[in-house]
């Protein structure tokens, strides 16, 4: 496994990834592990609009809703 080091980081970002490492019950080396894991896990930009274009694509002739209308719809009924 490699290593890296990070140098002029702003005392309070450290201090909000101590904070956040305390609430997740593990080391500030362990949560920026975990964070830089999930992180670089993430779909980029593009793959994801390709991924939604490709569904789009699968119901061509089907409208598709506003899903900000529905919403407002919903909560009307409630």
């Amino acid at each position: 496994m490699g290593s890296i080091t990070i140098r002029n980081l702003d005392d309070t970002v450290i201090e909000k990834l101590k904070a956040q490492a305390k609430e997740h019950e593990r080391s500030l080396e362990a949560e920026v592990r975990a964070i830089l894991t999930e992180t670089s896990g993430r779909w980029s930009r593009e793959h994801f609009i390709k991924r939604v274009q490709e569904i789009a694509a699968m119901t061509p002739d089907v409208p598709q809703s506003d899903s900000t209308q529905l919403i407002r719809e919903e909560r009307d009924r409630r």
